[in-house]
């Protein structure tokens, strides 16, 4: 978190603020006048981060629980022994997974495999930025999959 001080003319301090709520999340801003007829403002702000969608948002077009589990084991069955899989195997089984533990009824454990799956996705395809493993297996999925309905489209 940092704070910005800007000194601009009264009348350009809504649009300040507005664009600088665009470019970072900030707290009220504070306006006090100067000493030459101009406008201090001070924003409390921190960087915007990645927009995480809700999984809802992200499983929208999902397939079926099932369907996608018996997918990702098909995949792994019909692989050698210690084959290394591609980037899209490792995010459906994390993403399958995350909609397991999501699920009503859903306990721990799935909690712990859904957590262990989105870990080693993140080790298979690093993340930009520090984060939320299991945010960042439905960003990406909900990315995935918009590239597999074009595709197929």
């Amino acid at each position: 978190m940092f704070e910005i001080r800007i000194i601009c003319a009264p009348a350009d301090t809504e649009r300040v603020v507005r664009e600088l709520g665009t470019a970072f999340r900030t707290g009220e801003p504070r306006t006090y006048p100067a000493r030459d007829g101009r406008t201090r403002v001070y924003v409390t702000a921190e960087h915007r981060g990645p927009e995480w969608p809700t999984p809802e948002h992200a499983y929208e077009d999902a397939p079926d629980v099932l369907d996608a589990l018996a997918a990702v084991t098909a995949t792994a069955a019909g692989a050698e022994c210690f084959t290394h899989l591609d980037r899209a195997y490792y995010l459906r089984k994390a993403a399958v997974l995350d909609r397991i533990a999501l699920a009503e009824g859903a306990d721990w454990r799935d909690d712990l495999a859904a957590e262990a799956a989105a870990d080693h996705f993140l080790d298979v395809a690093p993340a930009p930025a520090p984060c939320d493993p299991r945010a960042y297996v439905r960003q990406q999925y909900a990315r995935w999959a918009a590239t597999q309905e074009r595709e197929t489209a």
